[in-house]
């Protein structure tokens, strides 16, 4: 730590130290010593003697942890690092998530850290420079382990988290080593993955000295950096080749996007050193060997290799010396940029904004980059895990080819590669070029990116660049191109100073390796083949071959392109499976029945439009709907098409006329001719057939008359031929024509069928897809068909619940599923069906369910799992038709352990939902993200407190839009949630008291009211899939905020009187939490009471509990009532006295008189418990979130809802069952909280015996056991009596009074003796009252479970267990407490018909505690009293 008086900064261990803004300066004589005269703690910050010395000194190089401009050295959020004074190599530790961004950055600083210095020297600024040459040393670090590593991540991880994990352990490790290279002078130049290119330019002169500085560098990184040890076991080493000589620079691109490759034979040399490279060697080349200084450094040459050699030791250059190259390679790297700042690592990042430069640097950027930027989003904010599909692309050119010829190929490449890409949202990431050949890294779906159709569009793009770079006479000799598609991370990896944008994973290694070792032809993994769902002919399967780093690529296909041949077998829809019955469509059913019927009586054209979300059943509607038209003796002609045929001419009407004349049956050319001529006889000419040739692949002989034709005119002439058809097929019968995914209809094909529907009356029935590639993007034909009057629109709705039970139960065969399960398929497929059979498949994919056989008239057993998992049943029907004539029928059960809510989204589903996401703005999309964090309902306050440099105008106004578009919604007053996903009434208000927005005003709009409320996700998915965008350290760090901002919020509300809703919960466990974590669950002080007013707190809350459930049995003892009504009178007097005297809770007094405050304590469950809980689960901390767990379970008995409290329940028994510490006091406490809440559940549900046993053992951990047989009962009752007299002998009297008489200074008076003496006893008491309240609570569970037995051994039980909650209360010296146990104690007697002890427990009236008519309203003990007459 910086001492007293002296500015903050790091010291490092040398004699040198940091500053507070990135500089390195000196420190005086010695290490820490202060000068004569000067202040206590005061250094010399004399500047480094260097001037322009880019380098720091001996020590300070070694300093990791350098903030050069006030930046961290590695990227923040994603494994960043940084270290303070000098440790031991390799060591790590983890700097706070959200770090300020640097002052000294500029803003064109943040551009220029994504290029190298080369690029801002002044001889290639300028645009028309293409080819610049130049001298230089290259180095190219490569890390060995890291494919073993990403293999390692990808086997045992998820495979979307392998993705962070493996570009967290890289980037953590890369950071050290650029920090050592940036300080040596060098320049990065490309990152490629696992491996970076550094560059040291020169003169030619310069050469020989500068080796030895790369050399210097390279041996002080493989001392420090060579080795490091990974989470997973495996280690990650280094090797280095180094070359030198002459170079070229190349420019390539176009007007909007530039990029740049350094080409040479030096560049060739370094590769090939690499190669050569062992784990932790460093290797030079040929040349580079011939330009050292030979005689200080020691090397051997290599097996097989007479020119490369292994350096085994270099000898230590002089610090002046050091300092002199490295001047020199200063000036030469930056001849114009800006003279260079002693201790800034990079003096790039502090540029004075340039318009110009900026400009031009913009277009190396990419256009994610430059979107994220151009919003304020921090640097780490631009990382991000997403399903992507990549493309390597290798040009192999020839063997003798001059540079000049190299040049142009790669920029008509580039050029080509990046018009094929661009209309399909597909970037150019990355190129490079080592020995003959030239790499590109191709990606679709990068962030903002993403379309619909992904895979198809990266298959198609690759064979269009395939053969456009092919044909051009560049000496291009072979294209390989490798295309796969999965989660991979795509961010910023390197540096805070020099860093790139793109993307590392298992499935970029894959598709590299593809590239690699399948040459010549566009391979593709099975994923993409999956996805891509083109027909299989489309496809050729590849030999196995054995790829480096990969254990199992799976299949390997080679993709052949889209042809004509397969049209006419494309368009055949799936046929109905008698086994998928439609479910919840009856109303459309009926719909097209009327249309239908209308239509065969009129003969009049008729249009019906189905449109629907993706997913959302069209296909199995339009199927059901031909099996329909079918079934009463129609001629149905039904096609379905794909986004291919939208580029094909008249594609959909050549596959209407196909299907209409069979044509999709015939195998041969001479069968589809001799149906043609069979068909069309009479129809048109014979000289004309010639015009089908192409449509239908048939070969009839060219008529001159045809040959003759004009474009339009054969154009003219086939809408003749499509007219005629239809009007045919529609003569001989009625006809339906269904096309499923009209969205795809070609214009040329709209066009004639809005001249057909003129003249021919035909039954038409489409289905379409909104966004993107439906209706949005009809052309006018289409528009003006589909506004037509004998056109109805149909927008399908979704699934309702039980249709969705109901398909659960088919897809899975079984006749009932988990209501869990139930609820985690409605928050999620939100009623679509496709979305319904894609969760399920990857349930039982992943083995997180299981299956067993029931019997019809099997009776489920008492089982705490079983509670709310009997399942719901479908119908009776469909019972039976599974259940078949066995006696057995399968039953459904989620795996135990496994909790749905955190399972990640299938990737069919994410790629649909970041499709949506992506088509917003940057500034929308971050909004969503973050929202995604708190979950499903949020407050607009928590997101202004996690949303990064934000203004509450700019996120109300994101708000708006993103309402406007159906993502969010705003949730309004009556509006209740059944699952705990959506707010209840009034419940927003308790949680905005921080906010600083206006209060609501009888002349506010409703907007201004909705905003101090609460928000929604509405569109399905959306938040599951912005969520599992976030790699996990940003994500970690976001849900940490949360929790700290809700903290403070985890109480009762304020009608209820604050504190915690398990009694003294927080004092249990406050000790073990502020010595394990540093932090407390107290919350602040406003919003929590005092011990004394907790107890009397939860007093109230049994006194509740306790009228509302004897309310029934007063209504049965009426009769008794009245017997002992005179006895009674007595009492009820002095009880109705006692009541005038108590005024209300004071939560409840509050607001204009008459006004009463309702209970917000449901809105503390959804919005603030539950997702504390789900917050401190994501970060890791299981010990808070079992705590928020607990909590949020007794709080949803509170406000009486048994299955959030029995879902909470579940997920602290899977954290409790993982505890490390069960045998502490904290844990034990928890323990028994868990079984107390757990039998109360089983209480209300009905499960008695379960209770009893539950709650037998949360007394038996909480040191008060319970007898389970009649003989204990009896001699235990005998204590309990014991112990209750002497309780009675001993009664409580004023404080003054038995304050002992401790020894204290003059002057210090009885009352304030007393007062210590009291506030001292209260703390040893105060620790017992969890403990005993517990005990308490446990005891009046049993007493009521007992009370239900007709039995003699019931009725002693029960009064057992009240009698020994009046000793416990006793115990706990709680007035409140012990009025509560003594009410319970009256009315036990009164069932069990015990009046002389009923009348003897009447102590209760006369405690004369002082603080009592404050704490506990009397109309409470009123009706329970005249409850108990």
């Amino acid at each position: 730590m910086p001492r007293r008086g002296r500015r903050p900064g790091l010291e490092l261990g040398g004699s040198v130290r940091v500053t507070a803004d990135g500089r390195v300066t000196a420190l005086g004589a010695a290490c820490h010593s202060r000068r004569a005269g000067d202040g206590a703690g005061a250094g010399c910050d004399a500047p480094l003697a260097a001037e322009g010395h880019p380098c720091l000194t001996k020590a300070g190089a070694q300093c990791a942890s350098l903030r050069g401009a006030g930046l961290s050295s590695s990227l923040l959020g994603m494994g960043v690092f940084c270290r303070g004074t000098m440790g031991s190599p390799g060591r790590v530790t983890t700097p706070r998530a959200w770090e300020p961004r640097s002052k000294q950055c500029s803003e064109l600083g943040e551009l220029a850290a994504y290029v190298p210095d080369l690029l801002l020297s002044e001889d290639l600024k300028q645009e028309s420079r293409c080819v610049e040459n130049f001298h230089g040393v290259l180095l190219f670090a490569d890390v060995s382990g890291f494919t073993a590593l990403t293999e390692k991540f990808s086997q045992s991880i998820n495979l979307d988290q392998g993705a962070d994990e493996v570009a967290q352990t890289l980037n953590r490790y890369m950071g050290d080593i650029l920090e050592e290279l940036l300080a040596f002078g060098g320049d990065v130049l490309k990152f490629a993955g696992d491996a970076v290119l550094v560059l040291w330019r020169v003169r030619q002169t310069q050469l020989r000295d500068t080796v030895g500085l790369v050399l210097q560098c390279s041996q002080q990184i493989q001392a420090k950096h060579g080795t490091r040890d990974t989470d997973v076991g495996l280690k990650l080493r280094l090797k280095i080749g180094i070359s030198a000589g002459h170079m070229s620079f190349l420019m390539v691109g176009d007007k909007q996007e530039q990029r740049f490759l350094i080409v040479g034979q030096a560049v060739g040399d370094v590769w090939q050193a690499q190669n050569l490279a062992s784990a932790g060697d460093v290797i030079l080349s040929a040349g580079c060997w011939e330009l050292c200084n030979q005689s200080r450094v020691k090397a051997k040459c290599l097996k097989g290799q007479k020119a490369a050699v292994k350096v085994t030791g270099v000898e230590q250059m002089s610090l002046s010396e050091r300092e002199d190259i490295s001047s020199k390679v200063a000036r030469a790297r930056l001849s114009s940029c800006s003279p260079q700042q002693p201790g800034v690592l990079r003096t790039a990042v502090t540029l004075a904004p340039r318009r110009a430069l900026g400009k031009l640097l913009r277009k190396y950027l990419p256009a994610t980059v430059l979107r994220k930027l151009d919003d304020g989003q921090p640097l780490e904010y631009l990382s991000e895990l997403r399903p992507v599909t990549c493309l390597f692309v290798k040009l192999q050119f020839a063997a003798r080819v001059n540079l000049t010829h190299i040049f142009k190929a790669i920029q008509d490449s580039s050029v080509l590669m990046s018009e094929i890409l661009r209309p399909h949202k597909g970037e150019i990431n990355k190129i490079s070029m080592f020995d003959k050949g030239c790499t590109f890294l191709c990606v679709f779906g990068l962030p903002g990116q993403k379309v619909p159709c992904e895979s198809v569009h990266a298959l198609e793009s690759a064979v269009k660049i395939s053969r456009a770079c092919l044909s051009r006479p560049r000496k291009i000799e072979a294209v390989s191109v490798g295309v796969t598609s999965g989660t991979v991370f795509c961010g910023v990896v390197g540096h805070r100073m020099r860093h790139e944008y793109t993307v590392m994973g298992q499935k970029v290694n894959l598709a590299a390796r593809l590239m690699e070792h399948y040459p010549g032809v566009v391979s593709c993994d099975a994923a993409t083949y999956a996805a891509s769902r083109l027909p299989r002919s489309y496809f050729r399967e590849l030999p196995e071959a054995k790829m480096k780093g990969v254990v199992d690529p799976g299949t390997v296909y080679q993709y052949l392109g889209i042809s004509e041949k397969p049209v006419l077998g494309m368009g055949v829809p799936k046929a109905r499976s008698e086994y998928s019955p439609l479910l919840g469509r009856e109303k459309e059913l009926a719909l097209f029945e009327s249309h239908l019927n209308a239509y065969v009586a009129r003969k009049e054209s008729h249009i019906l439009a189905f449109e629907g979300a993706i997913g959302s059943g069209k296909s199995h509607l339009l199927s059901e709907l031909a099996c329909l038209g079918q079934a009463a003796g129609h001629r149905v002609v039904a096609v379905e098409l794909t986004e291919l045929n939208q580029r094909q001419v008249f594609s959909a009407v050549h596959m209407v006329l196909a299907m209409a004349m069979g044509l999709q049956a015939c195998k041969s050319c001479s069968a589809r001719q001799l149906v043609l001529q069979e068909k069309l006889r009479g129809l048109m000419e014979e000289s004309s057939y010639c015009l089908l040739n192409v449509p239908f692949l048939v070969k009839f002989p060219l008529s001159e008359q045809v040959s003759k034709m004009s474009g339009a005119q054969r154009t003219v002439e086939l809408e003749s031929i499509f007219k005629k058809v239809l009007q045919k097929t529609v003569e001989e019968d009625v006809a339906l024509f269904i096309i499923d995914n009209a969205q795809y209809i070609d214009p040329t094909s709209w066009a004639a069928m809005s001249h057909v529907l003129r003249d021919v009356p035909i039954f038409l029935v489409v289905g379409f897809a909104p966004g993107r590639c439906g209706r949005e993007r009809l052309c006018k034909a289409a528009a003006d068909i589909v506004k037509l009057q004998q056109t109805t629109n149909v927008q399908l709705e979704e699934l309702q619940p039980a249709a969705v039970v109901q398909k659960a139960c088919h897809d899975l065969g079984v006749v009932s599923v988990p209501r869990d399960l139930e609820m985690f398929l409605m928050q999620r497929s939100y009623g679509i069906p496709y979305y319904c059979e894609e969760l399920l498949s990857y349930l039982r994919r992943h083995d997180l369910l299981l299956f067993q056989q029931q019997r019809k008239q099997e009776k489920a057993e008492a089982k705490w799992e079983n509670l709310f998992t009997s399942g719901t049943e479908a119908s009776a029907a469909a019972a039976c038709w599974r259940a078949g004539a066995g006696k057995e029928r399968r039953v459904c059960a989620v795996r135990p352990g496994v909790d749905l809510q955190n399972t990640v989204l299938p990737p069919t589903l994410k790629g649909i939902a970041l499709a949506e996401l992506d088509s917003m703005k940057p500034s929308e999309r971050m909004v969503l993200k973050c929202a995604a964090i708190i979950g499903r309902t949020f407050t607009p306050e928590l997101l202004f407190h996690i949303l990064p440099r934000w203004t509450r105008t700019k996120m109300y106004k994101t708000l708006d839009v993103l309402v406007k578009g159906n993502c969010l919604k705003w949730l309004s007053a009556d509006e209740v949630a059944e699952d705990g996903s959506v707010a209840t009434k009034g419940s927003s208000s308790s949680l905005q008291e921080a906010s600083d927005a206006p209060k609501g005003s009888a002349g506010e709009s409703e907007t201004a009211r909705l905003r101090r409320g609460i928000l929604a996700f509405c569109a399905p998915l959306l938040r599951e899939a912005a969520y599992e965008l976030w790699p996990k350290a940003q994500r970690v760090a976001m849900h940490g905020q949360c929790a700290a901002f809700l903290e403070r919020r985890a109480h009762k509300c304020r009608c209820c009187g604050g504190g915690d809703f398990v009694p003294f919960h927080r004092l249990a466990v406050s000790s073990s939490s502020s010595s394990q974590e540093g932090e407390s669950c107290d919350g602040t002080a406003s919003e929590r009471c005092s011990p004394r007013r907790e107890a009397s707190l939860a007093a109230e809350e049994e006194l509740k509990r306790a009228a509302l459930r004897t309310a029934p049995d007063a209504a049965k003892g009426a009769e008794e009532e009245e017997s002992c009504t005179e006895e009674t009178s007595g009492e009820a007097e002095r009880f109705l006295a006692q009541a005038e005297r108590v005024p209300a809770v004071p939560g409840q007094s509050r607001g204009p008189p008459g006004a009463a405050r309702s209970c917000e304590c449901k809105a503390v469950v959804e919005l603030v418990l539950v997702p504390l809980a789900h917050h401190h689960t994501a970060m890791g901390n299981d010990a808070r979130a079992l705590y928020y767990l607990l909590e949020s379970a007794a709080a949803c008995l509170h406000v009486s809802d048994n299955y959030l409290a029995f879902t909470s329940l579940r997920k602290a028994e899977a954290l409790r069952s993982s505890a490390a510490q069960k045998a502490s006091v904290p844990a034990c406490f928890e323990e028994a909280t868990f079984l107390s809440l757990q039998g109360e559940v089983c209480y209300n549900v009905g499960c008695v015996e379960l209770a009893k046993t539950t709650l037998r053992k949360a007394l038996s951990l909480l040191g008060r056991k319970f007898p389970g047989i009649s003989a204990g009962a009896f001699f235990q009752l005998l204590l309990e009596q014991s112990a209750h007299a002497s309780h009675q002998k001993t009664l409580p009297a004023p404080a003054a009074s038995w304050a002992p008489r401790l020894p204290g200074p003059a002057g210090l008076g009885p009352a304030r003796l007393a007062a210590a003496a009291q506030q001292f006893l209260l703390r040893g008491r105060t620790e017992r009252l969890p403990w005993l309240f517990q005990q308490s609570r446990c005891l009046s569970l049993l007493r009521q479970l007992f009370s239900l037995e007709n039995t003699s051994s019931g009725r002693r039980l029960s009064l057992l267990a009240a009698l020994m909650r009046v000793n416990a209360a006793e115990e706990s010296e709680d007035a409140s407490h012990i009025l509560a146990s003594y009410l319970e104690y009256v009315q036990c007697c009164q069932e069990l018909g015990r009046q002389e002890e009923r009348l003897e427990s009447g102590r209760c009236t006369e405690l004369e505690k002082p603080d009592l008519d404050r704490e506990l309203p009397g109309t409470l003990f009123t009706a329970l009293f005249l409850q108990m007459r």
